[in-house]
C-alpha cells in the first residue's frame, strides 16, 4: 500500500522527485503516463510522470485527475502535486488549475505552494522565487521558449490560476518553526485563504514547512519539499524498511546524449562537451526533417557517446519560433529527438543522457518506456533510472535544462560505470 502519491508535470520532475525521495531507502515505483491497469504491489512512494507543464489546461487538469484516481487506488491518503523549481507556467496555468482541480478531488480546504531547492539554488523570500542571486524574471528563465518567466513573484503568478485569495507564510513565520507555522495557516483558512505561498531560503525551512503540513491531503511544490516527509512518515510509523537501489547490471555501454533544453545551464553543458556533436536546427527540420542527423549517428563511433542538440541561444530561439510558430518550432524538435533515440537504440545504443523536460518526454514515449527503476544520483535532483526498451535494458538519465554542473555530460557517464 501506498503512503504517498506523486503526480509530476514532466519527465525530468518525476525523475528528480524519485530520486530525492530514494536517497531515504524507501521503495520508489515511477510510472510513465497513468497505468492502464489497477496498481499491484504499489510501492510505499507512487511518482506518476506526466507530459502536461504546458498542455492546455483542461487536458492538464484531466490528466492529473485520472493520475489522482489511480494513486488513491493505491491506498495513498497524502498526495504530492510537483512542478519545477522555477515555476514554469503561463497565466492561465497549469499549475493553479491542477492544484484547484485535486484540492476539489481530494476536499481539501487549503493546500501550500513551495517550489524552492536550495540544494540547487532556488529559494522563495517574501513570496518572491530567486534562482541563485537573482529574481526568477531577471534570471535566464525570462527567454525560456515556452514558459518564459517575467514575474518573481509567485503570488502575483499564481492569483490569475486559482479561484479565491492567495496567501504568504513568510520566512520569519518560518524561522519561528513548525508551530508558527500551522498557526499561520490556520489563520489564514479562518480568513478563507486556500492557496499559500511558503517561503523557504535554506534545507532547514523546506524541514519546517513539510513538519507543520505532513498531514495535508495535497502538498504542492518543488521537489525538494518532498524530500524530508519519508523521515516524517517513518517517525509517525507510516513506513519501514528499506529499498534496493537500481544498478546498471548487464546494460551495454553504448551511449547518445539527445538535448531538446535552450536553458542557460544546458547550453554552457553543450558548449563544453568535448564529443562528437551535431546540432539540430528547426528550420532545417521543418523541410528535410531527421535524415541527416540520423545519418551522422549512424557512422559515429561504437565507443563514442555522440551529442544531438537543437539546445539554442534565445536570439536563435526566436528567430526559429517567428517563423514555424512556437508550438510547431517545439514539436519539430521533440519528434526528431524521439525518432533518433528509437534510431540511437536500435544501433545498439542502451546508454541515454536527455536535457529538457518536453524532450525527456518525447524521448521516454518513443521508447516505449512505462516503468522507470531509480538509481544512482548524477546531480542533485537527477538520478539514473533503469528500464525496458524493445526487449532490452535500458539506462536514461531525464535531466530538467538547469540541471547539474557544466560537465554534467561526462559525469553522467562516468557515474553510469562506477554504478
Amino acid at each position: 500500500m501506498s503512503v504517498l502519491g506523486c503526480i509530476a508535470d514532466d519527465f525530468t520532475g518525476a525523475t528528480d522527485l524519485a530520486g530525492l525521495l530514494a536517497r531515504s531507502g524507501v521503495p520508489v515505483s515511477l510510472r510513465i503516463g497513468v497505468p492502464d491497469a489497477a496498481p499491484v504491489n504499489a510501492a510505499p512512494f507512487e511518482v506518476i510522470a506526466l507530459k502536461c507543464r504546458t498542455a492546455p489546461v483542461v487536458d492538464a487538469v484531466a490528466d492529473c485527475r485520472a493520475a489522482l484516481k489511480w494513486l488513491q487506488a493505491t491506498g495513498a491518503k497524502r498526495f504530492f502535486w510537483k512542478y519545477c523549481s522555477t515555476f514554469d507556467s503561463t497565466p492561465q496555468g497549469n499549475i493553479g488549475p491542477v492544484a484547484q482541480a485535486l484540492m476539489q478531488d481530494l476536499g481539501a480546504d487549503q493546500t501550500i505552494y513551495c517550489p524552492a531547492f536550495p540544494e540547487n539554488g532556488r529559494t522563495v523570500f517574501m513570496g518572491n522565487l530567486f534562482v541563485g542571486q537573482q529574481p526568477l524574471g531577471e534570471s535566464p528563465m525570462k527567454d525560456h521558449p515556452l514558459t518564459p518567466m517575467r514575474d518573481s513573484n509567485l503570488m502575483r503568478l499564481l492569483a490569475p490560476q486559482v479561484c479565491g485569495q492567495v496567501g504568504l507564510v513568510d520566512r520569519p513565520c518560518v524561522a519561528r518553526g513548525s508551530d508558527a507555522v500551522r498557526a499561520a495557516l490556520r489563520d489564514l483558512a479562518g480568513a478563507g485563504v486556500a492557496h499559500v505561498v511558503a517561503d523557504a531560503l535554506a534545507d532547514e525551512d523546506l524541514q519546517v514547512i513539510a513538519t507543520a503540513c505532513q498531514d495535508m491531503a495535497l502538498l504542492t511544490g518543488g521537489s525538494a519539499l518532498a524530500m524530508p516527509l519519508p523521515a516524517l512518515y517513518r517517525a509517525a510509523g507510516l513506513i519501514d524498511g528499506a529499498a534496493q537501489q537500481g544498478a546498471a547490471g548487464d546494460i551495454a555501454k553504448g551511449a547518445v546524449i539527445l538535448s531538446g533544453s535552450c536553458s542557460a545551464m544546458t547550453r554552457a553543458q553543450v558548449a563544453g562537451y568535448q564529443g562528437p556533436k551535431y546540432r539540430l536546427d528547426p528550420l532545417a527540420l521543418s523541410q528535410w526533417g531527421a535524415g541527416s542527423a540520423r545519418g551522422w549517428l549512424a557512422v559515429q563511433p561504437g565507443d563514442a557517446a555522440p551529442l544531438i542538440y537543437a539546445t539554442a541561444e534565445p536570439d536563435d530561439v526566436a528567430r526559429a519560433q517567428s517563423e514555424l510558430g512556437q508550438a510547431r518550432a517545439g514539436a519539430l524538435v521533440e519528434q526528431a529527438l524521439a525518432e533518433l533515440a528509437i534510431a540511437a537504440r536500435d544501433m545498439g545504443k542502451r546508454r541515454f543522457v536527455v536535457a529538457g523536460g518536453e524532450s525527456s518526454g518525447a524521448v521516454t514515449q518513443a521508447l516505449g518506456v512505462t516503468r522507470l527503476d531509480i538509481g544512482v544520483e548524477i546531480a542533485p535532483g537527477v538520478p539514473w533510472t533503469y528500464a525496458n526498451s524493445g526487449g532490452e535494458p535500458i539506462a536514461l538519465a531525464l535531466k530538467s535544462g538547469n540541471f547539474g554542473a557544466a560537465g554534467f555530460f561526462d559525469d553522467a557517464l562516468r557515474k553510469l560505470e562506477q554504478a
